[in-house]
């Protein structure tokens, strides 16, 4: 694993970055190579002041790698090496770009449809991405692409406050309007919306869990690992909205390997109980 990946997926996300390391080595090696991928375009549209030029220079850096050039970029190339080896859809990448770019110049989605419009890009792919890592039929595309939504859906919420620092506003405008929001303050109407929103996640979520069928044991782990960490967030915010206003709310290091254990397990249990055909208490 080059260091320099490596070092991108640590520091850009603790809940991601700790589940994987119960994936097999391979596979926890691919993820690091499309999570770098994902962050470096994703800083440059989050930075204050966005590093729009360098949006566009890395952007036309990669569509030279995927041409075949070798550009001396390691993320690219990396990510290009994955791409060919997986079947990544360029589709899918030219959709996840596309979101990135639209960063630069949407700054407030109006509806949920603008809001799940932009997510496809921003956080289904991944889904389907992963999905093609772990080489999951593709029966489990739907389920892949709602994980992806259920997570994104989530840092929307968490990141209210964030976002509203950076002018952006991804939380449906319309729905704040309907719920009496009309700033960012610890009001009556804000916790309702904000366990609104949380809610709406808890439906994407349950949706994709239908699909855990479809991923093997080993690899069910981390995921449902890092899909409770969000789920354990998601619950704090409903207990206490406000929160988001005052802190980013994530889980310490220590409960996710706590989870990882719990997982390990559950699946365990689970993976007998099927074999045996017997019920399942949950």
């Amino acid at each position: 694993m080059r260091s320099e990946l490596n070092e991108i997926f640590r520091k850009g996300s603790t809940t991601y970055y700790n589940s994987t390391l119960f994936f097999p080595p391979h596979i926890r090696e691919d993820v690091t190579k499309l999570y770098a991928f994902v962050r470096v375009f994703d800083d440059l549209v989050d930075s204050v002041p966005q590093r729009v030029q360098e949006f566009y220079n890395l952007r036309r850096l990669y569509e030279r790698q995927r041409d075949g050039e070798e550009t001396g970029n390691v993320v690219l190339s990396s990510f290009v090496e994955l791409m060919r080896r997986k079947n990544f859809e360029e589709s899918w990448v030219e959709a996840f770009l596309d979101s990135m770019e639209s960063d630069i110049y949407k700054k407030v989605y109006y509806s949920l449809d603008e809001t799940l419009k932009y997510m496809y890009g921003s956080a289904e792919v991944i889904g389907l991405f992963m999905m093609r890592v772990l080489d999951l039929p593709e029966e489990s595309r739907n389920y892949a692409r709602m994980l992806g939504r259920s997570m994104q859906y989530l840092n929307f919420i968490r990141d209210v406050k964030e976002d509203q620092y950076l002018g952006r506003t991804y939380l449906p405008k319309d729905e704040m309007e309907e719920f009496g929001v009309s700033s960012l303050e610890c009001t009556p109407q804000f916790s309702e919306f904000i366990r609104f929103q949380v809610n709406r996640y808890l439906s994407f979520e349950r949706g994709a869990e239908r699909g855990y069928k479809y991923i093997p044991r080993r690899y069910l782990i981390p995921i449902k690992t890092a899909s409770d960490m969000y789920k354990w967030t998601g619950m704090m915010i409903k207990a206490y909205p406000c929160l988001v206003l005052s802190r980013k709310v994530k889980p310490r290091r220590s409960r996710i390997v706590s989870s990882v254990f719990k997982n390990y397990i559950e699946v365990y249990l689970w993976t007998l109980f099927s074999n045996l055909r017997l019920p399942i208490l949950r």
